[in-house]
């Protein structure tokens, strides 16, 4: 889904469909902080427009929660690393000396993949506060939330000092068309 979703929305908005990483790359320099508030509002009514869907149609509302015997300070950690992962993949892809075109879909979709395959029965894998948030909302449910919005912010946080060593400051034209879409 997050493939396809950049490949359909990309030119549009950057595919914004995460915090964090709408976080990432204005800490980057490739996305500007007034916007932020406007598209991570539109990502948590997002997440909670698709939890309610998912409650109508199969009863439950897709509640990510750390996995049987896991502690919320570990979630936080495998979220906090994961997200190091897949903010460095798209920043990575969206650079201007790597920039990839419609193929970062391909490499973004593929960590989510991978991510998830290992990491959902220790944290839900979800990497996304608004993927999160959207059924804590729904459920009423806020109990193991803080990991869902701790690690992935500082895991991007982390994500962007790495790129800056690797790379130097963001704000180069690849990087700023990734984040912002191409149609401004």
């Amino acid at each position: 889904m997050v493939l396809a979703i950049i490949l359909f929305m990309g030119a549009v908005s950057g595919a914004h469909l995460n915090p964090a990483v709408t976080f990432a790359f204005a800490l980057r320099g490739d996305f500007l902080w007034r916007r932020v508030p406007g598209y991570v509002a539109a990502q948590l009514a997002g997440g909670a427009l698709a939890s309610l869907f998912l409650w109508a149609v199969l009863g439950r509302g897709g509640a990510t929660l750390p996995g049987p015997g896991i502690a919320d300070w570990q979630a936080a950690l495998i979220e906090l690393a994961l997200t190091v992962g897949l903010v460095s993949t798209i920043l990575g892809t969206a650079s201007k000396a790597q920039n990839v075109g419609p193929l970062s879909a391909v490499a973004v979709g593929g960590y989510v993949i991978l991510a998830g395959l290992w990491a959902s029965p220790v944290s839900g894998a979800s990497m996304n506060p608004a993927r999160s948030f959207g059924p804590a909302l729904v459920l009423g449910h806020f109990a193991h939330f803080w990991p869902y919005v701790a690690g992935p912010f500082a895991g991007a946080a982390l994500a962007v000092a790495i790129a800056f060593v690797l790379r130097g400051p963001g704000g180069d034209p690849g990087g700023v068309l990734a984040a912002r879409g191409s149609l401004e």
